[in-house]
């Protein structure tokens, strides 16, 4: 199974330290679909940078590049409109406890 990465581009800077409440809502049902993705096994990780500049990241493994954008495009952050998604095809070298 191929990994792809995806970037979640906030719509502005200090994103989180300024989600309206229609905004917040979004990112809870977001989270709540990456919870359920790991635990289905699809995610393999995801989270935010920090600072002023919030771009959220997260890599899936997909069959294929329509699969990962299909993926990427039903992230409720992404599908609402609030941001917008990047992919791009990834792989991961080296992985704490992963041989």
């Amino acid at each position: 199974m191929a990994e792809w990465i995806y970037f979640i581009h906030a719509p502005r800077e200090d994103f989180a330290a300024t989600m309206t409440d229609e905004e917040r809502e979004v990112w809870g049902v977001h989270f709540e679909r990456l919870q359920r993705l790991l635990a289905e096994g699809t995610l393999v990780l995801a989270g935010p940078t920090l600072g002023r500049v919030n771009t959220g990241i997260a890599v899936i493994e997909a069959e294929d590049e329509d699969a990962a954008r299909r993926f990427m495009e039903e992230d409720p952050a992404i599908a609402s409109g609030i941001a917008t998604g990047e992919l791009r095809p990834f792989s991961t070298a080296l992985l704490r406890g992963r041989d």
